[in-house]
């Protein structure tokens, strides 16, 4: 399916931008030569998906669809297409007992069963793996597995343990996509999630603009050379340049962590974007972080044209669902035992 949610619209100002930026050139097969736009640069522009099966790191369990994956840096067609077989199947939310467990309710006692989230409609996942058949999108570290700091892990296992306990004493405790100011998947960096995986890339001479459907986040990227600036942000401080044919963009002065897992205010960021084909551009990032990495780690994930539109997503979490947790949370705190 490729939309998800009922949304209101196109956002006019990237509307506007799309007009002044201009459509993609067309490319045959015979023309080797990169696309280019109206002023010379490398073209990147275009609506693409995201959305794949191959997931961010190298599974290491034994158990499920994603066994298949553990300890190999690539599938051949036959295994990938029973992988793919087996994954949409054990994805497929109409398929679990949600009196059993809640799917997606990552810290919930067996025991507790639930009322589970999204029914499959809803969802616009990815339906196979790269073409490559990789394993993991991190391509370096070879294990396919993000470095974390054993204190990184220390404190996240604390961190589940506090979210089962009802952790909500304020709306501060809770995630950024919690509150809906950063997209589950629009990061900075993108990475491949349950919906909303597409983004509508827009270039002018001096700037490009990285607007993503999931949670309306539009980053305005300058090529004119000026450094980074001072403020910190959700989605930090980025600043793009072109080396040959790939843009390379670097992001730094985030506010605190982005939506991806371990990472920090100190988090720099290294993304770079290549045309590969007319309906390809292959996106790449690379992530430093001091407190929580013990090295540098990339990903690598294709970008591929979608005929479709974006349209604004409204994230309710922030402004409805919050306040449900809150009072959850207060209603937990009348029914603890008092410590001795």
């Amino acid at each position: 399916m490729q939309r998800s949610f009922v949304r209101a619209g196109v956002l006019c100002a990237c509307m506007a931008l799309a007009v002044t930026a201009g459509p993609a050139l067309a490319q045959s097969d015979a023309d080797p030569a990169p696309l280019r736009t109206p002023h010379g640069d490398p073209d990147i522009a275009g609506v693409f998906t995201f959305r794949t099966l191959t997931p961010l790191q190298r599974p290491v369990i034994d158990a499920g669809a994603s066994a298949a994956l553990k300890g190999r840096e690539t599938l051949t067609e036959e295994e990938a297409a029973a992988y793919e077989a087996a994954r949409r199947s054990e994805l497929n939310r109409d398929n679990q007992n949600l009196e059993v467990r809640a799917p997606g309710v990552r810290y919930q006692s067996r025991a507790e069963g639930g009322v589970g989230g999204y029914n499959e409609f809803w969802y616009e996942r990815g339906v196979e793996l790269t073409r490559d058949r990789r394993t993991s999108l991190i391509v370096d570290p070879p294990s396919g597995r993000v470095p974390f700091r054993q204190s990184y892990l220390d404190a996240a296992g604390i961190r589940r343990l506090n979210i089962q306990n009802g952790f909500a004493d304020s709306y501060t405790d809770r995630s950024l996509s919690d509150r809906c100011l950063l997209g589950f998947n629009a990061g900075p960096p993108m990475v491949s999630s349950a919906y909303n995986n597409n983004v509508h890339i827009l270039q002018t001479p001096d700037h490009v603009v990285i607007f993503n459907e999931m949670v309306h986040n539009a980053r305005i990227v300058p090529l004119d050379g000026r450094p980074h600036g001072v403020l910190r942000q959700y989605s930090g401080d980025s600043r793009g340049r072109w080396e040959a044919d790939t843009l390379v963009i670097e992001t730094r002065n985030f506010l605190r962590e982005t939506s991806l897992g371990g990472s920090s205010r100190d988090t720099r960021l290294v993304e770079r974007l290549r045309r590969l084909d007319p309906d390809t551009v292959l996106y790449e990032f690379t992530v430093e972080d001091p407190n929580n990495f013990t090295r540098p780690w990339t990903a690598q994930m294709p970008l591929r044209r979608t005929d479709d539109l974006l349209f604004e997503y409204a994230c309710h979490e922030g402004n409805i669902g919050l306040s449900g947790i809150l009072a959850g949370a207060r209603r937990l705190d009348t029914q603890r035992v008092p410590e001795p």
